[in-house]
């Protein structure tokens, strides 16, 4: 039997949601591996919806969950209803609204809150011993929640221009945490805490190396499962 893994959900769409071609990517090397995969996201309002055109806030309101189910062509679950002990693994992908809407990352830095049900699905999985995936900025939920883990974002400095969010390692470091500085197509294992993470597009990168670099993430995290 294929490994049963939970993706977690923050809307859909970069600026406000979860980054599409994170989340798809994640899917197709799930699928690939054989996984069986469920989505969930948080049944809440987003803290803002931005118009991806002009790349401005609108005065709209979204749920996370509705805007997830686009992603999830449907097929997905309040984040409230997941049950670590019926998965092997769970995984985030990337996207402003992890750091907007599954934490207040965006406006808090180091300093945010991470929402109720997020923090104790991640609890749920590291105190099963289960491993846990991140990409892209979802990283920092670990860093916040598991103080003394390791993690990567990346770089941490602006190499060449292809990490302008360098600092966010920085402040992964002052949360007591190690950053691991890594390529797009690496990931990083934190073998003590069973994490795997890979910058995705917190480097400036194209895409197919983004797309491999989740595959290194989904690989680790099923080899772990």
């Amino acid at each position: 039997m294929g490994k049963r893994v939970a993706l977690v959900l923050a809307g859909c769409g970069v600026f406000d949601g979860s980054e599409i071609h994170e989340a798809s990517a994640a899917l197709v090397h799930l699928s690939r591996g054989g996984a069986e995969v469920k989505i969930f996201a948080p049944n809440i309002e987003q803290r803002d919806v931005v118009n991806h055109l002009k790349g401005s806030p609108t005065e709209e309101k979204r749920n996370v969950l509705v805007e997830s189910a686009r992603l999830a062509r449907g097929n997905i679950q309040d984040l409230a209803e997941l049950k670590a002990s019926e998965f092997d693994a769970v995984i985030f992908p990337g996207g402003f609204g992890v750091a907007k809407n599954l934490c207040s990352w965006a406006v808090d830095g180091k300093n945010c809150t991470v929402n109720e049900h997020v923090n104790s699905t991640l609890q749920a999985f590291h105190n099963a011993k289960k491993p846990i995936g991140l990409c892209c900025i979802s990283p920092v939920l670990a860093a916040k929640v598991f103080p003394g883990c390791e993690v990567t974002v990346g770089q941490d400095k602006n190499i060449d221009g292809r990490f302008p969010d360098a600092e966010t390692a920085s402040a992964i470091a002052e949360l007591g945490c190690k950053h691991i500085c890594k390529n797009v197509n690496e990931s990083h294992v934190d073998k003590a805490n069973k994490i795997v993470t890979t910058c995705a597009f917190m480097c400036k990168a194209p895409l197919h190396e983004i797309f491999d670099g989740i595959g290194t993430m989904v690989q680790e995290v099923l080899k772990l499962a």
